[in-house]
Parts: structure tokens; sequence; C-alpha cells
């Protein structure tokens, strides 16, 4: 029997990961490890029980992991993700991110198990992605051309929570080099979809859909107020989809970094958000404007899924409206279920 643990498994990834590879792979056991710290970690953990997935109550820094069951898989999900929280908390950010990685790969190293580890398309070079446009004041909709990867620069600033997961990926690679661990790093873009409990920064795309449904006001913050900013979107399915397939080519792809998101075709603006929200929902909110700008935020994200796609044939199957469309029938269904989580 094949036996996986995944970290951050009440999350939003983690928990829809879990669940998914239950269902895919025959003579499967699935645990995982959360502190149930985050908005909505116990919902997802009545989830988990309802498909007979067991939810380790621990930290990630906890030395009892080490005591934990053999695994053959460890997925490491667990992040504090929020660029703002690592302005105003960065031990948090640090203890998480950073020394709770050194801490599961001593329990990787234990098991001889192999690693998938989740990193973030913020690894890369604020001043950098602001070059791409030119005007801190974005009147006008970008065109989305330039793709990015990794070569691509990480030079500094990248917010502290991009250094911790940038440290990290290094820190997975000594370990490698020590040890003879096969990893997968995946630098992934925006993930999306239903069980997302939204905020502002991260999640945007639940927060929009939920605020058009619920009819409460938003704003556009940032670069002048107009929402032009863009990012690409991935569904949370997909991501599960090209994590399954590299769990099943562990043995003869591995010890490679991976740029992974919606692309060209995923990407959208604010404005173009909340368009498709309002066709959606049928409502119309109030849209604020605030202009100023966060040193930490960036004008323009899009993906570069070519190296990913010549390794695997994998692309991202769904588009942002069956995106923005699953979001809205989650909500629907779970209107009881999701009271107060918002």
């Amino acid at each position: 029997m094949m036996k996986f643990l995944i970290t951050g498994g009440c999350g939003f990834v983690g928990s829809n990961l879990a669940i998914y590879l239950k269902k895919k792979i025959k003579n499967s056991k699935i645990f995982c490890l959360d502190n149930l710290s985050r908005k909505g970690s116990r919902v997802n953990m009545s989830r988990l029980k309802s498909y007979q997935i067991k939810n380790f109550n621990l930290d990630i820094n906890s030395k009892n992991i080490l005591s934990l069951p053999k695994f053959k898989f460890i997925i490491d999900c667990c992040a504090e993700p929020a660029i703002e929280e690592s302005i105003k908390n960065p031990d948090k950010v640090f203890n998480t991110n950073l020394f709770g990685t050194f801490n599961l790969l001593k329990k990787v190293q234990k098991d001889k198990a192999k690693l998938i580890f989740l990193s973030s398309s913020r690894v890369y070079s604020i001043n950098k992605l602001n070059k791409i446009v030119k005007n801190k004041n974005i009147k006008n909709r970008i065109i989305p051309k330039l793709k990015i990867d990794q070569t691509f620069s990480n030079e500094a600033p990248i917010s502290l929570y991009g250094f911790s997961k940038l440290a990290s990926e290094m820190l997975i690679k000594e370990y490698s080099y020590m040890h003879n661990i096969k990893y997968i790093i995946n630098r992934f873009g925006v993930i999306s979809g239903p069980w997302q409990f939204g905020k502002v920064d991260q999640g945007f795309a639940s927060l929009w859909v939920e605020r058009h449904v619920n009819k409460k006001k938003l704003s556009y913050k940032g670069y002048g107020g107009h929402g032009n900013q863009v990012r690409d979107l991935i569904h949370i399915d997909d991501v599960c989809e090209i994590i399954l397939k590299q769990i099943k080519k562990i043995n003869s792809i591995y010890n490679q970094s991976f740029d992974v998101g919606g692309g060209i075709k995923n990407t959208i603006s604010l404005r173009q958000l909340t368009k498709k929200c309002q066709k959606i929902t049928n409502n119309k909110i109030k849209i604020l404007q605030d202009k100023k700008t966060s040193k930490f935020d960036i004008p323009y994200f899009v993906s570069d899924n070519k190296k990913i796609y010549s390794v695997y044939k994998w692309r991202p199957k769904k588009n942002i409206d069956h995106i923005l469309n699953d979001i809205f029938y989650w909500l629907d269904k779970n209107k009881k279920i999701l009271r107060g989580y918002f």
C-alpha cells in the first residue's frame, strides 16, 4: 500500500489534493498534517473524514513528525502564503515556510520518501516585474505577452514570503545532494477554485465571486486603483492532475523545478474579473478605488508552462470561466456550511 503525507492537508490545496489522490490511486493511504490554525481548516477536515483521510493535528515544526508512520510520498502544501502577513509577522512566516521545510526534510530523509514541494511564483524579482509595466498608474488594459519562467530574475526584493519559498527550494536541493532525495518543485501561479476561503491578498478569485454573490463592496488596490493589473489563474483540479502525473513518473523524472500556471489563455485583470462576476451572479456591487500601491505588489504575472509541457505533455484544461463558475456553484451549494467564513 502506498502511503502519502500531505502537509497543510486541511487547507485549500492540501484538502482538495488529498481527496483527489484518494479517488485516483488504488490501494493508497492518504494522511494529512495540519495544525488547524487557518480559516476553513475545520470545515475541510470534515470533508477529509468523509473519505477516511486522517489528519495529524501537528505543527510542521513539531519534533513529533519524526514519530509518524513511514511514508512513500510527502507532499508539502504547508505555507503562510499571504504577502502582507510576511510584513506583519515575519517570525510566523519563516517558522512555517522555511524552518518547517527543514523539519519536514528530516522526515523525508528518515523515510527515504519522495518529496513534492509546492513553491510559488512569488520567488521572482518585484523590481524586474514592475519594469514590465512602466507606468505605475495603469489606466489601460495590459495585453499579456511576456511569460515568466526560471530564467527570470530572483533578485531581491521578492517579499519575505517569496524569500522563504526560494530559500526552501535551495534547502531541498542541498538535502537532495546530501541524502539522495528525489524531489519535484512546482512554482505555482494563482491557484483558484472551490473550498478556497479567499482574502484580498490570497484567493482573490473566490473573494471576488463571494462579494458579488453577497453584494458586498470591493476595492481595486494599487496602480492607480483602476483594476488593470493581471494574473494567470490555475484551477485546483489542474493542480491535482499535474501532481498525480509527477507522482506516477517520479522514478524517471525527478530533481527538477517547474513553473506551473494558467498561462496566457487564463490571464485576467481585476476589472475583467468584475465583469465576469457580474455576469455569473447577475449582481453589480460598488468597487472603490485605492490608488496606493504596496511596495510588495506586482502589476503583472503570467506563468510559462513550456518546460512542464515538454516533460509531462500537460496543459491546464480548465479556463477562467470554469474556475469562476465552479466557485459560484460551490458557494451556492454550501451556504449553510460557509456562513461566517468570508
